[in-house]
């Protein structure tokens, strides 16, 4: 082949030369756009999805932490610490397969445990460790919200967000912050994110919190939530279009938010779950999407093993084929991460610290024995009076009462701020010992109006008639809301019929009418101390009783209070002072009740009870046995519904008339004698 060489000596291309050329330009365009079509149809990328949710601050080994020993197997469960080894091993043989990994946690690794006491104090310590660990993605969830957007937006800063994002990014997908706040206006959290895996693969992230969580976010405003299809929908969209091969939503919704989430919207290859606490020992499919949960407080490190075929685009779970188990317990056989382990060290005597100031020195570090016991106090079963549910009650109103002077007549707590059991120490070292952590963890949820870490405890006035009202609320709201708001009691016991708590739904609406006459009776116990049996010591609760009474709560049942006769005016309480002045919302504050200078929590009277329990043979305090069962307070009697009574009544006026009138008709027919004859 020649060149041409025109009249100022630059070069020409012969016509054939140039339809090669272009028909080769073609051909690579073609390749370039379409890269799947270099790979055979067997051909896959493999990946690893490890993943956790709910963790709620579980730092250390745990359940019970007594119970734990370095050397020696043990059943405490979870810690950071454990769960860095267990990381690092997979990490390390995947590497050495050439496979990538990725790290996420579905949401709420705040609230409930001591370590996130510190939080307030200006500590990040759950997400710094996520850092060190490696997450790749973490979801807001509702406990994220526990001290409120403000405390969080700090959390976030202190963890080093924004920047943060380049190595654990935070997704919030239908989380809407004001522009002016610095949750928005900082960018701590972010949208979505595509990611590409060292093998070439294109993930795509997204998060959200779900229906059911947002409702049980307690101090989320001005932050409000969108719709979660349409976010995802439009964000599944958006991505596919920007070339992400995999696309994860991380939902802290609970496995039936999920479910119907994958119905409802294809192209969701697989959801990473919380929420709900539930173990799936395999991966719920719905829609060829995988959902995945590990159950909560790390017991466990999710495991995902995946292969994506680019040819076809399909996506299949290999875990069964590496016979691997899709949940990895964190028990005593991963021993402690030593980097991570240290950092936990320094956290641990900060806090420690913190318990110190908080209780006047009345208990010096979380790992301490507080009381024994040779039983497990449980908060179980659901929907009904619990030991432990009288125990926390029994605190919050005799330590008060203690602590005060005042005369506690009767203590509330909602089982969702009770969470969990008293587990005792098994092991020989820690025989019957309940620790400050395994007793503080329980009811350690929640933040004061004075910005420390747990709810504080208030002290309203109300009639005998609004004790009523709120027996007949206690009555209502499980039913309607479920066992989160089952409320425990204190200083009374009564009886109800739970099928009388609604006279029927309204249709449509799905609107439940209540009949405010599921209580059948009630009583104040006059005893001193410890609620007792004998019934001398109990006087009935009339209904109209208008005597004033001292009711004990906490900061966030309180709130509730006044809602109530806003939406059942038959069911109105109007809390008041110890003088009967009634207390507007905005001023509930000035109800707190002040110990030495500050709020008293109730974790504190928790503690301060435990420790107040009877001195055993060995001089510690043992957990009376009162507490082993339950002890007749709240009685659920079935009797005939309300609403089968008017239908009784009906059938016996409509049976009354059919009598009446074949009475008429066979008189007519003179088979009935009249009454003269």
């Amino acid at each position: 082949m020649r060149l041409l060489t025109g009249r100022k000596g630059n070069p020409k291309i012969s016509s054939r030369l140039l339809l090669f050329m272009i028909i080769g330009f073609f051909i690579g365009l073609s390749l370039f756009s379409y890269p799947q079509s270099s790979f055979s149809a067997d051909e896959e990328l493999y990946f690893t999805i490890l993943h956790t949710n709910d963790e709620h601050g579980s730092v250390i080994p745990h359940s019970p932490t007594v119970d734990y020993h370095p050397l020696r197997e043990n059943p405490t469960v979870g810690g950071y610490a454990r769960l860095a080894t267990a990381v690092n091993r997979i990490r390390s043989a995947k590497a050495a397969a050439g496979e990538p990994v990725m790290l996420i946690s579905a949401g709420d690794y705040i609230g409930g445990s001591p370590y996130s006491w510190l939080i307030p104090e200006g500590y990040a310590l759950e997400l710094k460790i996520k850092q060190l660990i490696g997450y790749d993605a973490v979801v807001i969830g509702n406990h994220e919200y526990d001290y409120g957007p403000d405390i969080l937006a700090s959390y976030y800063i202190e963890a080093g967000y924004p920047a943060a994002h380049e190595e654990t990014v935070v997704l919030a997908s239908n989380t809407i912050a004001p522009d002016d706040h610095p949750l928005s206006a900082m960018g701590l959290y972010r949208e979505s994110i595509i990611t590409t895996l060292d093998n070439g693969l294109k993930v795509g992230m997204f998060g959200l919190i779900g229906k059911e969580a947002i409702s049980y976010t307690t101090a989320n405003e001005p932050v409000e939530f969108a719709d979660q299809h349409e976010t995802a929908r439009r964000l599944v969209d958006e991505m596919k279009s920007q070339g992400a091969d995999i696309i994860i939503a991380i939902a802290h919704s609970g496995v039936e938010e999920d479910r119907e989430m994958a119905l409802d919207i294809p192209g969701i290859d697989v959801i990473v779950g919380g929420h709900c606490h539930t173990a799936l020992e395999e991966p719920v499919v719905e829609n060829d999407t995988y959902i995945v949960q590990t159950g909560s407080l790390l017991q466990n490190l999710g495991q995902l093993e995946l292969a994506y075929n680019p040819a076809t685009g399909e996506l299949r779970v290999r875990n069964e084929e590496n016979n691997l188990p899709f949940l990895l317990p964190l028990d005593y056989s991963i021993p402690l991460d030593p980097v991570i382990d240290s950092l936990i060290e320094e956290y641990t005597e900060l806090l420690s610290g913190l318990i110190t100031v908080k209780t006047g020195g009345r208990f010096q570090h979380v790992l301490d024995t507080v009381m024994l016991s040779e039983f497990e106090i449980p908060n179980y079963p659901p929907f009904k009076e619990s030991p432990f549910g009288n125990f926390v009650a029994d605190a919050m109103r005799l330590v008060t009462e203690d602590k005060t002077g005042l005369k506690a007549d009767f203590a509330i707590q909602a089982n969702g701020a009770i969470r969990g059991s008293v587990t005792p120490g098994t092991m020989p070292h820690a025989l019957g010992q309940v620790s400050v952590y395994d007793l503080a963890e329980l009811v350690g949820l929640g933040i004061g109006p004075d910005g420390d870490a747990g709810y504080s405890v208030v002290a309203v006035y109300l009639t005998g008639e609004e004790i009523r009202r709120v027996l007949e609320v206690a009555a209502l709201l499980p039913e309607m809301m479920g066992d989160t708001f089952f409320l425990q009691f204190s200083g009374l016991r009564y009886s109800y019929n739970p099928q009388n708590a609604i006279l029927f739904t309204v249709p449509f609406l799905d609107l439940p009418i209540p009949t405010t006459r599921a209580v059948i009776s009630a009583e104040r116990y006059t005893g001193e101390g410890r609620q007792g049996f004998d019934d001398d010591l109990y006087t009935p609760i009339e209904r109209g009783d208008q005597e004033l009474y001292c009711l004990i709560t906490d900061s966030y049942v309180v709130s509730f209070l006044p809602m109530v006769g806003e939406m059942l005016p038959s069911l109105d309480i109007v809390v008041k002072d110890i003088d009967g002045h009634p207390v507007e919302v905005n001023d509930l504050e000035r109800l707190i009740v002040n110990v030495d200078g500050g709020d008293l929590k109730v974790w504190a009277t928790v503690l301060e009870y435990a420790a107040s329990q009877p001195v055993g043979s060995s001089g510690l305090p043992e957990a009376d046995s009162y507490y082993a069962i339950n002890s007749g307070r709240i009685n659920p009697v079935w009797t005939i519904p309300l609403v089968i009574w008017p239908i009784l009544i009906l059938t016996a006026i409509v049976l009354l008339i059919v009598i009446l009138v074949r009475r008429k008709k066979l008189k007519k027919k003179g088979l009935v004698k009249g009454i003269n004859e």
